[in-house]
């Protein structure tokens, strides 16, 4: 499995998007970890990313809304926010 920013920022997005739980952003970080082959260009920033996102379950570490922004805004992307209403 290639990892690249984009992937590492995708998956981001779907856990702010609540599209994916934190348990599933810390599954696929230790999946992609352990498994994937960082692209080159960027090994560094993904490296360290993907090795926060899979202690993001850790009640010391946790992933707050400041540590998602920095790691977009490492990788490349700037976050924002959209409001909509909730499904009666």
């Amino acid at each position: 499995m290639r990892i690249t920013r984009d992937t590492v920022a995708d998956q981001l997005a779907a856990y702010l998007e609540g599209k994916k739980t934190l348990a599933e952003i810390v599954s696929w970080a230790h999946i992609a970890f352990n498994e994937g082959e960082f692209d080159e260009a960027d090994l560094e920033v993904i490296r360290d990313v993907v090795a926060r996102l899979g202690l993001a379950d850790v009640t010391a570490f946790g992933l707050t809304w400041e540590d998602a922004v920095g790691m977009l805004a490492r990788l490349g992307y700037r976050a924002s926010v959209s409001i909509q209403p909730a499904k009666a």
